[in-house]
C-alpha cells in the first residue's frame, strides 16, 4: 500500500507508535515502540525473545498506531504483517536512539540479539489517512 504524504510526515518525525500483537490466548499485547519507514515499510527495533517478537513469529498480523506529538488528535493506525531481519551490529537500533533521544543506546542485556520488524502495511485508518481536503 501507498501511504499519504501526512503519514509519512508522522513517520519521518519522532513520532511514538504503539504496536499492537495477538498473544498465544488469543487476547492483545501493546507496546510503545520507536518507528521509522523504509519507502512505504514500517521499521521498529526490538530483542528476539521478547513477547512482541515471539507473538510476531506465531501470527505476523499486527497494528500500529502513531500519534502526531505536535497534535495528538491526529494520528494513523497501519495494519499488516510483520517480518524479521537480525540488526546486524545494532546499526537500526543505535540509529534510533540518535534521532528519538540524541545519544548513543545502553548495552543490551549478555547475549541479546537486536532484530528489526517491518511491517507491510495493507489497511490505514485514522484522522491521518483521510485524504487532505477532508483534513483541512
Amino acid at each position: 500500500m501507498t501511504l499519504n504524504e501526512e503519514i509519512r510526515r508522522l513517520l519521518d518525525e519522532r513520532s511514538f507508535a504503539v504496536i499492537a500483537t495477538i498473544n498465544p490466548d488469543g487476547g492483545p499485547q501493546t507496546s510503545v515502540i520507536w518507528v521509522s519507514r523504509d519507502g512505504d515499510d514500517v521499521l521498529f527495533s526490538t530483542l528476539a525473545g521478547r513477547r512482541k517478537h515471539r507473538n510476531l513469529l506465531r501470527d505476523p498480523r499486527a497494528s500500529i498506531t502513531i500519534i502526531d506529538p505536535g497534535d495528538p488528535y491526529n494520528y494513523v493506525e497501519l495494519r499488516g504483517t510483520v517480518t524479521f531481519t537480525e540488526d546486524v551490529g545494532r546499526e537500526y537500533d543505535t540509529g534510533l536512539w540518535d534521532f528519538y533521544m540524541g545519544k548513543e543506546p545502553p548495552p543490551d542485556p549478555p547475549g541479546g540479539v537486536r532484530v528489526i520488524g517491518r511491517l507491510a502495511v495493507t489497511k490505514a485508518t485514522g484522522y491521518a489517512a483521510e485524504p487532505a481536503e477532508r483534513r483541512a
